[in-house]
């Protein structure tokens, strides 16, 4: 049956004002952050290790927690209306499943599970590219826990994974060296990082639910259990360098340009990742995103006009992504410190 604002009781608020996130500091987390304190319409509270050094935007409100302790969880989110869960790769398999289970024991009755990337609908991408199955095993538990998931499909992000080195999008700013995926003519879709706060943030300053059943406004409710569609740019890598050109002031002379070919590039780091070697994984999940008949377009289910998400410029974004090659290799250097 689907419920109305005026079937709720009489202290309803048909908004979502209190969000709370892990991963707050990080990479797409600071993101959402700051594109929802930016709307003037939520508190938002950042799940934190008492022993974590990221530092996180201001006007969030911290409660620490301890991941092996679930009552500290509990406690952070009790009360809290939106869970946001943002990790990274690395963080430990079971950290996901230990926050939804916490979430519902905190009566929480929405999350948007850690996964922001590939058409969920596209089942043959994700089994090979490993994520599928985790995203939907994760999807899966929220709904077994009686709550309901949003999750966002966005493509890569463009000025992460332009910025990401050669494994990624092919492009190796030190050495001025692209790798082109075949001929380097195939779309893939592409988000910003800022996109994608706002497409969140736009999301959860939605109304709850439909006021009555005349009500036919775009309501959060629209989009449980749904993934949001979203995209900045759908573009080749060719495309993507004609971009850097013209941002960096380099001409074809400038670069040194290799192909290889799709096919082999997935299975060489399938072949790494399946003997441990993490060093692959890239590889194999940007080069089987390029394959030419089965690319990871969403385009054709974008919302981005439903959501009235603006309109950006690749240039700009293009030098966003060079701008942030050198935090990137700060990261990996602290990482392996």
């Amino acid at each position: 049956m689907p419920k109305y604002a005026k079937n709720q009781p009489v202290d309803f608020i048909n908004a979502i004002e209190r969000v709370a996130i892990v991963g707050a500091g990080g990479t797409i987390g600071s993101h959402i952050t700051n594109a929802l304190l930016e709307t003037g319409r939520h508190t938002v509270t950042a799940l934190s290790r008492k022993s974590s050094g990221n530092s996180l935007p201001k006007g969030v409100l911290v409660a620490p927690v301890d991941y092996d302790d679930e009552a500290t969880i509990i406690a952070a989110l009790k009360g809290q209306q939106f869970f946001i869960i943002t990790m990274a790769p690395t963080a430990p398999r079971d950290t996901h499943s230990k926050l939804v289970q916490a979430a519902a024991k905190a009566g929480i009755p929405y999350v948007m599970p850690n996964g922001y990337g590939g058409d969920i609908d596209n089942i043959k991408l994700g089994a090979d590219t490993l994520l599928g199955p985790v995203a939907q095993a994760n999807r899966d538990e929220i709904e077994r826990l009686d709550m309901q998931w949003i999750t966002v499909c966005c493509g890569f992000w463009y000025d992460y994974s332009l910025a990401g080195g050669a494994a990624r999008f092919g492009f190796d700013f030190d050495t001025r060296s692209l790798t082109l995926y075949d001929d380097g003519n195939t779309k893939n879709s592409t988000s910003t990082l800022a996109q994608v706060g706002r497409a969140v943030a736009k999301v959860l300053s939605l109304k709850e639910l439909p006021e009555d059943e005349d009500d036919t406004s775009l309501t959060l409710s629209t989009f449980l259990n749904k993934g949001v569609y979203i995209k900045s740019f759908v573009l080749t890598q060719n495309d993507m360098f004609e971009s850097v050109k013209r941002v960096t002031g380099t001409t074809d002379t400038d670069w040194t340009v290799t192909h290889e070919d799709t096919k082999k590039r997935y299975e060489d780091g399938l072949a790494q990742v399946k003997v441990g070697n993490m060093a692959g994984f890239s590889k194999m999940l940007y080069a089987r995103a390029f394959y030419p008949y089965d690319s990871n377009d969403l385009s054709a289910k974008a919302q981005n006009e439903l959501l009235g998400l603006p309109d950006e410029s690749l240039d700009e974004s293009t030098k966003v992504g060079i701008d942030l090659v050198k935090e990137l290799q700060l990261r990996v250097e602290r990482m392996a410190a």
